[in-house]
């Protein structure tokens, strides 16, 4: 018995205390549930309890307390909720509190939150995919216009009314809640689009000024029929531009604003990255929608206007989804809880565009990511303008046209969900510059071949026949196929490596970068092959004559994306051997000192002594110890 006293001390805890229990702040302790202390006498009563620290056989040390008396009074009292959280993390719950109900390992206030977001995603990306195929085919194959308008409709109609619209958005978010901020942006976009269908493209032919566009047209040449497109269909330049503004305002910012709102951090670890393959979901469905109602005027009879009953009947469609992302928006903000959140803010730094170009120009690890960024902008409207104006001339008829971007859609949700399964296979076996290569490498070889069957098409005519082909069927098809493998690659493959290219960066420089590249490489990305094809248009005539030209453009431009990436793979991959020395450093320089009593003074530890062996440590652990 004595050897027990001496060896274990008469008043230590048990070798693995619940340290829950113990927890010593003034607002939170055990003892304080039961017997609460009155404030002005609350130091005195912590001047009453001491606590000493003795190690035990293990080398850990234990808690020790002088036996205090607790007397639990019949009264009530609350229980610290922090506390409360803590000590149930190891499972146990206290003093009658019961686990939170589960369904499927998953808690039930999670699935009130993840199954609901799911649901907004699914239908704004439905809609989106509906919206972005619609309004390709009111622009470019609308009576007097080509595909020449998208390079001037979106540098001097869709860019300004972006900007003009999230400056009105940050004035009303000063002014208006949250909930109501929601539905002023929501609802109007709703009430257009149903409008749309159903009065402005009925009256489409009252409402535009036709003759007034083709007098213009007559004085200034046909040189300016991109500009002049957009005064002779502004109605459907208005869709094309409200089209635009659902991808970037209901996606961007009130879908991904409110889902950061109520979910946790773990939270959107864990279902995040399944929004992604949903949306791809959605994207499929959505293409066999559209599908569906362009088909539609095959069962109609002699004289309706086919594409109007189509119009309808998706609009009524994307109404009816806009409706059902209020109501989602709705029952979340009244059946789910808050998560609490940190009053501290992390302050981000505003950089202007000056300071920003001077940032970029100052690192060479944030230019080559900038011109990954703009590079990829630039490349694929080079593309993409160029195969809508072949793929007009192929399906010339709105319904045709609608058709045929229906299976595209539905084929560019199928390549991106099967790539986004396949990235971390890519990322796991051949590394961060293999796959940041895979997108530019993809956009040159199916942008060669597409732009090399507009050029040189007429020797390839009697073998493309055999496959019952024509040269500008199989350039829709290979210019299809281009859009389609490299939007997957880059939804899967390009955006992670951009992510992933800040990691290694410090922290101010990874903060400013981003903030550099937001303000002008993405914009320049997105302009810079609008502002090309401009000067091109209006240089040689029309989009067909400048055609070598923009393929020359686009292989420059992709040779300079490539060799960036691979001078960004050196730094990067520098970047990461570096942090993994400073990681191995500090292990190796890491010792973890094991307490001992000292015997010449009163209760003192001290860490200097190591235990060489077992029997030092068992003739130490014998010896007696100071409480």
């Amino acid at each position: 018995m004595q050897a027990v006293l001496q060896s274990k001390g008469l008043l230590s805890l048990p070798s693995n205390p619940k340290t829950r229990a113990f927890i010593t702040q003034p607002s939170c302790d055990l003892r304080y549930r039961f017997n609460p202390i009155n404030p002005l006498s609350k130091s005195r009563t912590l001047n009453k309890a001491s606590l000493s620290l003795s190690p035990s056989l293990n080398g850990f040390s234990r808690i020790a307390t002088k036996p205090q008396l607790i007397v639990q009074n019949n009264r009530s009292h609350h229980v610290c909720r922090a506390e409360a959280a803590a000590s149930s993390a190891d499972g146990q719950p206290l003093f009658g509190e019961g686990e939170p109900p589960k369904f499927m390992g998953l808690e039930l206030v999670t699935l009130k939150k993840i199954i609901p977001l799911g649901l907004m995603f699914f239908c704004i990306l439905f809609n989106y995919t509906i919206l972005r195929d619609t309004k390709d085919v009111l622009v470019v194959t609308a009576k007097g216009s080509s595909a020449e308008i998208i390079p001037f409709l979106k540098t001097w109609v869709n860019l300004p009314m972006a900007i003009g619209f999230m400056l009105l958005y940050t004035k009303m978010s000063n002014v208006l809640s949250k909930k109501a901020l929601f539905y002023s942006v929501m609802l109007p976009f709703i009430a257009f689009f149903g409008a749309f269908g159903f009065v402005f493209y009925p009256m489409s032919s009252y409402i535009h000024p036709t003759a007034l566009a083709d007098n213009l047209l007559n004085v200034l040449g046909p040189r300016f029929l991109g500009p002049l497109a957009i005064l002779r269909i502004w109605s459907f330049c208005l869709f094309y531009v409200m089209a635009e503004l659902w991808g970037s305002v209901v996606v961007s910012v009130l879908f991904w604003g409110f889902a950061n709102q109520i979910t946790t951090v773990d939270e959107a670890k864990k279902f995040y990255p399944l929004f992604g393959l949903g949306a791809n979901v959605a994207l499929i469905f959505s293409g066999r929608t559209v599908k569906y109602f362009s088909q539609l005027r095959e069962n109609l009879g002699p004289g309706v206007d086919g594409w109007a009953v189509s119009l309808k009947g998706m609009m009524s469609i994307v109404v009816l989804m806009g409706l059902a992302i209020c109501f989602l928006y709705w029952w979340v903000n009244h059946n789910v809880p808050l998560p609490t959140r940190s009053l501290k803010k992390k302050e981000k730094p505003k950089m202007g565009t000056m300071e920003s170009l001077k940032f970029l120009v100052s690192s060479r690890y944030i230019r080559d990511l900038a011109t990954l960024v703009v590079a990829y902008g630039i490349s694929i409207n080079l593309v993409e303008v160029t195969w809508k104006s072949k793929l007009k001339a192929q399906f010339p008829t709105p319904n045709e046209y609608s058709s045929f971007m229906g299976d595209f859609s539905t084929a560019t949700g199928i390549a991106t969900f099967t790539m986004m399964l396949l990235s971390q296979w890519i990322f796991n076996k051949y590394g961060w510059g293999a796959a940041a290569k895979i997108t530019p490498t993809v956009l040159l070889l199916t942008g060669v071949g597409f732009f090399s069957l507009i050029l040189f098409g007429d020797p390839l005519v009697p073998t493309l026949a055999k496959f019952g082909m024509t040269p500008l069927l199989a350039a829709v098809y290979v210019g299809a196929m281009q859009n389609i493998f490299s939007k997957s690659a880059k939804y899967s493959l390009f955006d992670p490596c951009k992510e992933m290219a800040y990691i290694p960066l410090d922290e101010d420089t990874k903060v400013k970068g981003k903030a550099a590249i937001d303000v002008v490489c993405n914009p320049l990305g997105k302009s810079g092959g609008a502002l090309i094809q401009q000067f091109m248009i209006l240089t040689f005539g029309s989009l067909a004559n400048s055609t070598p030209y923009l393929g020359g453009i686009l292989l420059v431009i992709v040779l300079g994306w490539l060799g960036a990436a691979r001078s960004l793979d050196g730094q990067f991959t520098a970047l990461r051997r570096e942090e993994e020395l400073e990681k191995e450093m500090e292990r190796a320089a890491m010792k973890i000192p094991i307490v001992s009593s000292d015997k010449s003074d009163n209760g003192s530890l001290a860490s200097g002594s190591t235990r060489e062996d077992s029997t030092s440590t068992s003739s130490e652990s014998s010896s007696p110890r100071k409480l």
